[in-house]
């Protein structure tokens, strides 16, 4: 039997990876006005995540803090093992974080490859093996990567990164398949050009940005809200009938 409102997470306890900042803080406060219990996650706890946590409180939400660095081997395990210390148990994990460093190809380093693999792939593989476990004994969950427009149309200054999204994307695909029977759906979405700390920079050069801006059927940059609506979809009853999809918030950029 469907609940009256589809969208009520009221129960749920989500785990939102780089939500301090951007798109994670978005989806963490969009999912609690939502119902939903939230366990915030950053490298360190700042002045943003004491922020976000009090914007959360006052949503009318329980909502804890798990710190660490999923560019450390092993961090996403460690991360999933707080989150699940904090809150108790985690039925919504929403993989957001993620490092991005540009580089012509014949620059990148070890290191540049290595960061970005283990935060971007690695790390969503080792908070899955944690969380997902439990979910298979509930019979429900939900997981959303954020993934990039760029695993289809990769930068050429953003090789590792483009390909470690595009390998995030294939986990999706494998594990939709596998965990669809024990009720719980896995989907990726890949945000376009969104007004992030990230983008600021370059699309501060107005010449730039206006050559990205023509390249965006809708005719302008996304917000962080713009992929929140669709996060709380694929979170709720109302999207328990999508899995393994890769579904893009771009202004029809990847067109």
């Amino acid at each position: 039997m469907q609940p009256k409102n589809l969208f009520d997470l009221q129960g749920r306890t989500a785990f939102i990876t780089g939500s301090s900042r951007g798109i994670g803080r978005a989806i963490a406060l969009e999912l609690a006005r939502a119902g939903a219990s939230v366990v915030a996650h950053g490298v360190r706890r700042g002045k943003d995540a004491e922020s976000l946590l009090q914007e959360l409180e006052a949503a009318g939400t329980h909502a804890w803090f798990a710190e660490g660095d999923l560019c450390l081997p092993g961090g996403g395990k460690a991360v999933a093992d707080e989150a699940i210390r904090a809150a108790g148990h985690i039925d919504i994990a929403i993989l957001n974080a993620s490092v991005q460093i540009r580089a012509p190809w014949l620059e990148i380093t070890q290191e540049d490859c290595r960061v970005q693999i283990q935060a971007n792939f690695q790390a969503s593989l080792e908070i899955l093996q944690v969380l997902a476990p439990p979910m298979q004994m509930k019979k429900w969950g939900r997981i959303v990567t954020v993934g990039s427009v760029q695993e289809l149309k990769p930068h050429p200054q953003m090789l590792v990164y483009a390909a470690s999204k595009a390998a995030q994307s294939s986990l999706v695909l494998n594990l939709s398949r596998q965990l669809a029977p024990e009720g719980i759906t896995v989907n990726n979405l890949a945000p376009g050009v969104i007004c992030t700390d990230r983008n600021v920079e370059a699309l501060g050069d107005e010449a730039y940005a206006e050559k990205v801006r023509q390249a965006i059927p809708a005719g302008f940059f996304g917000e962080p809200c713009d992929c929140a609506g669709l996060a709380l979809l694929l979170c709720s009853e109302a999207g328990r009938y999508m899995t393994g999809q890769n579904i893009a918030v771009d202004g029809g950029m990847g067109l």
